[in-house]
């Protein structure tokens, strides 16, 4: 049998696009260019609000190429910086999280900031009475908060957080107030797992924008949303959302009964299933007693770590009652997909793999995610 010469092969028949070359996987410097010209440049969704639940609480976030020092003041708003001294440039907080009583002090130096960033304090300080604490102080980001979690943005100038986060999930949605009807601020964390895939972040959210995979590697998911096996994904379509099957109770590993239906939502709400990715690196699923939230921290070309967390209403998760058939139906499916992802990632640098590869009608809609990621990077994609 003798190779085919890509050069020379046939076009694509008109049902199949295609997707990016094989080095938007791998390439250390297309990655680079993403973490400049995406992730340091949009709303990227830090951490969750209540995991600052008192002032000096603090967690830190790997955002593009920086740490971001995410913490609560004094007064109890959100502040974020970028988390570097700025005296000699030693990393400030070197945990992931913590709780401080007034102040963050430096390891190296004992550089000390208060919780707004202002130069506090630093040895020798009185002689060094022309230093402006304020110009010394740390590098603010901008912050905004949302569905009980705290976005940051690395930009000078931030991108419309209306138009890039909230109006992504309205436009997905159909409706603009169909997200709060489910009060996610204001649900309480049941549970968080956190995942360390050995593959490239893009095809992460490839794989959660399709269900073509779902018949094949989802038998839990199918079984309580059967549409999915026609391999049509609950995003395909503005406003749809995936039904339940018939005898199915709630959205569990066994189809069983889950927990009472969040307060607020409608009726046309109830037994059905909703996904929304919000871009760069958010996944929210949509179930009437609960909403499961992927954060995604690309860290490498091919790397990525997921952070997913399992809110429920405060009654339900301080009542003490077992989440664990509630939570394994959304834990194997990350787990499927991820196990997925991980073994098209070799083939990224495959030369067979070198034009990409293609889509079907059922993921067509995956080529706007391209195209949105190549005008990004300043690139025509196919």
């Amino acid at each position: 049998m003798t190779a085919t010469d890509p050069s020379t092969a046939a076009a694509a028949p008109a049902e199949l696009l295609a997707t990016l070359p094989g080095r938007y996987y791998t390439d250390p410097a297309v990655f680079a260019r993403e973490q400049e010209r995406i992730f340091e440049a949009r709303w990227f969704c830090a951490v969750r609000s209540a995991d600052l639940a008192r002032p000096g609480a603090f967690r830190t976030a790997a955002v593009g190429r920086e740490s971001v020092l995410v913490c609560r003041n004094r007064s109890g708003e959100v502040r974020a910086f970028l988390n570097v001294c700025r005296h000699r440039g030693a990393r400030l907080c070197t945990a992931e999280s913590g709780e401080v009583r007034r102040s963050l002090q430096c390891p190296y130096h004992a550089w000390t900031y208060d919780l707004d960033g202002r130069l506090a304090a630093a040895p020798n300080m009185a002689d060094m009475p022309g230093v402006d604490r304020r110009e010394r102080g740390l590098i603010g980001v901008h912050v905004a908060e949302w569905l009980g979690y705290v976005w940051v943005c690395l930009a000078d100038d931030p991108p419309s957080f209306e138009e890039t986060v909230r109006q992504a999930v309205a436009a997905r949605l159909g409706d603009e107030h169909a997200v709060e009807r489910y009060g996610v601020a204001e649900l309480a964390l049941g549970r968080r797992v956190s995942y360390d895939v050995a593959a490239n972040w893009k095809l992460v959210i490839e794989n959660f924008m399709e269900c073509y995979h779902c018949g094949t590697i989802h038998p839990e998911l199918t079984d309580v949303l059967p549409e999915f096996a026609e391999g049509y994904a609950a995003q395909y379509y503005v406003g749809h959302g995936a039904e339940f099957g018939e005898g199915v109770a709630g959205f569990t590993v066994d189809g069983g009964a889950g927990f009472g239906r969040l307060d607020g939502l409608a009726e046309e709400q109830d037994r059905r299933y909703y996904a929304v990715t919000v871009p760069p690196q958010v996944f929210v699923n949509l179930v009437p007693d609960h909403v499961i939230v992927h954060r995604m921290f690309p860290l490498a070309p091919d790397r990525t770590l997921i952070e997913c967390d399992w809110l429920y209403s405060p009654d339900v998760v301080y009542s003490g009652v077992d989440l664990s058939r509630s939570v394994e139906l959304f834990d194997r499916v990350n787990r499927q997909d991820f196990a997925a992802c991980e073994r098209c990632q070799p083939a990224m640098s495959s030369r067979a793999y070198r034009d990409g590869g293609v889509l079907v009608p059922v993921e067509h809609h995956i080529a706007a995610f391209h195209t949105w990621v190549g005008e990004l990077l300043g690139e025509a994609v196919p």
